[in-house]
């Protein structure tokens, strides 16, 4: 069974010491342009890795992503008026 997990988006100053972060969790995209690093951390320690992470000296800022609680099924209510027009 697959643990739960939890993405942060984590603003660094240095990419290169950015690649630190692995020891935290799964990085899983570096942004070279905009200097953000998207990482998943285990939901059980994930208060605890954010705060460990804060503190580090590159770090500026760290923000937790709300992908997982997004609705991603979607409802059909308006019929589809493609059938109406012959293509």
């Amino acid at each position: 069974m697959l643990a739960e997990r939890i993405g942060y988006i984590i603003w660094v100053s240095d990419l290169k010491a950015a690649r630190n972060l692995d020891k935290y969790g799964t990085v899983h995209y570096v942004s070279r342009k905009m200097h953000y690093v998207v990482m998943y951390v285990n939901a059980d320690k994930a208060e605890e890795t954010a705060r460990n992470i804060q503190r580090l000296s590159y770090v500026k800022k760290v923000e937790r992503s709300f992908r997982n609680e997004l609705k991603t099924e979607y409802e059909k209510d308006i019929p589809d008026k493609t059938s109406f027009y012959g293509l």
